[in-house]
């Protein structure tokens, strides 16, 4: 369980401290990245950066976050590039504000129901989906450790290695301590 004091205050829910532990690492991670090394691309990740990831990664958490709750949340529809794909300091501020949205999450409000809109296929259909704020959130966060493990491979391709737990599943931890 993530520490509820983690959030830039404290988290007054469990699931938002989950949120705000992944995005202190991926905030971690990127502060120990040269700024030449955020916008360079992979060979190993086919056209990626590790800044693109963590555009797409911030992207989502803004999208849950931020989005009226009388609108659908849409991960497909989104602004690409700008300064948090090419700039670890525009990375870092976006993440500092993201955890700040975190610690006003309180446990009426992660219970919410909100609509999340998906792209079912590559050409443009869509489905509304009932949801809550608390499952959208899991879903970004979930989705965040996914492109951390992408991140990290991208890394190592320019020698940068990333903290024990990076880019891992709480699943796969749990399983690992498990042994």
């Amino acid at each position: 369980m993530p520490d509820n004091r983690s959030c830039g205050g404290p988290c007054q829910n469990s699931v938002a401290a989950a949120a705000d532990a992944i995005l202190a690492q991926c905030e971690s991670f990127i502060r120990d990245v040269p700024e030449s090394h955020y916008t360079k691309p992979a060979s190993t990740v086919t056209g990626g950066t590790i800044g693109k990831h963590a555009r797409h990664i911030l992207d989502h958490f803004r999208a849950a976050l931020c989005t009226p709750s009388c609108d659908a949340i849409d991960y497909d529809h989104r602004t690409r590039g700008g300064s948090v794909e090419t700039s670890t300091d525009a990375a870092c501020a976006e993440i500092a504000e993201l955890r700040s949205l975190l610690t006003r999450i309180t446990d009426e409000r992660i219970n919410e129901p909100v609509t999340a809109r998906v792209m079912l296929t590559g050409d443009g259909q869509l489905a509304d989906l009932k949801s809550t704020l608390g499952r959208e959130l899991f879903f970004a966060t979930h989705h965040a450790i996914h492109h951390h493990a992408m991140m990290k491979t991208i890394g190592r391709e320019f020698g940068i290695e990333a903290p024990a737990g990076f880019g891992t599943a709480p699943s796969t931890i749990n399983f690992e301590a498990a042994r």
